[in-house]
């Protein structure tokens, strides 16, 4: 007797594979979103500009779980909600946070001269 192989063109997505996915991705994001503290941004500041940027993400396509992923971390000996970054997401939250902050503002400049050669 012969074995039968069901073939289905669409696999309903399973949830290990999604945490293994997630944590696939999460092992590529060197940045931390707390690491802006450090930088002069407020936490406001830095939830306001990962908004912004998983939003950016989104609407240009990409999946942004590929390159956030909300973590828990210390700061100073306090528990806080973070996010951890992929190369891109942390590029992405500079453009997008606040313009009067030395380190935004120097990713903005930088990133234009260098997309235009100046």
């Amino acid at each position: 007797m012969n074995d039968i192989i069901l073939y289905e063109p669409e696999y309903e997505s399973f949830e290990s594979i999604e945490n293994f996915l997630d944590g696939f991705h999460s092992a590529q994001m060197p940045y931390l979103a707390s690491s802006l503290l450090d930088k002069g941004l407020s936490p406001r500041e830095i939830v306001g500009a990962v908004r912004r940027a998983v939003n950016a993400c989104r609407t240009a396509g990409h999946d942004p779980r590929r390159h956030f992923y909300p973590v828990y971390t210390q700061y100073r000996g306090q528990l806080v909600r973070d996010c951890k970054l992929s190369t891109f997401g942390y590029g992405l939250v500079l453009l997008n946070g606040p313009e009067n902050q030395p380190i935004v503002a120097e990713f903005q400049t930088r990133l234009v001269e260098g997309f235009i050669g100046g």
